[in-house]
């Protein structure tokens, strides 16, 4: 689906103060990031790369991602691209690839003002338990949320 990704975003805008839940996925939702030190990579590039944008919470699932971001400035797009290809570059540093760690493009919904930003985040961050990988998120390592 290599080129679709630009498509999918076309008329679409992103602006500064909005929050958005964000979903990517690694290729071929290969799970990279059953590796816990790829995990805790990701989780680094994540907060350093965060310049533009305020993470809300987020949940490092072993084959993608989950964010809930505030933009400050720069355009999602840009945000999200920055995340993955700085991330992409030191994962592949790590296992000593040369391939794609992610797959073109993301999801994102803009949250409405009225929504319940703690309600997310909770269901955002209850994704290893709903998928059966842990039975607490409180064993699940790869999460945070501001309000915790």
């Amino acid at each position: 689906m290599k080129g679709n990704s630009s498509a999918l975003r076309k008329g679409r805008f992103s602006e500064a103060g909005q929050i958005y839940l964000v979903t990517f996925v690694t290729l071929q939702r290969k799970p990279v990031f059953k590796d816990f030190e790829l995990g805790r990579l990701f989780v680094d590039v994540l907060r350093r790369e965060s310049e533009h944008s305020e993470t809300l919470a987020f949940v490092v699932m072993p084959d993608h991602v989950h964010w809930l971001v505030q933009l400050k400035s720069k355009l999602l797009s840009r945000t999200v691209q920055s995340v993955k290809s700085v991330s992409s570059r030191k994962i592949k540093s790590q296992i000593i690839s040369n391939g794609p760690v992610w797959q073109d493009g993301f999801h994102d919904h803009a949250v409405r003002n009225g929504d319940d930003l703690a309600s997310i985040a909770r269901y955002l961050v209850m994704n290893p338990v709903r998928a059966g990988l842990v039975s607490s998120v409180k064993e699940y390592p790869l999460w945070d949320a501001v309000w915790v």
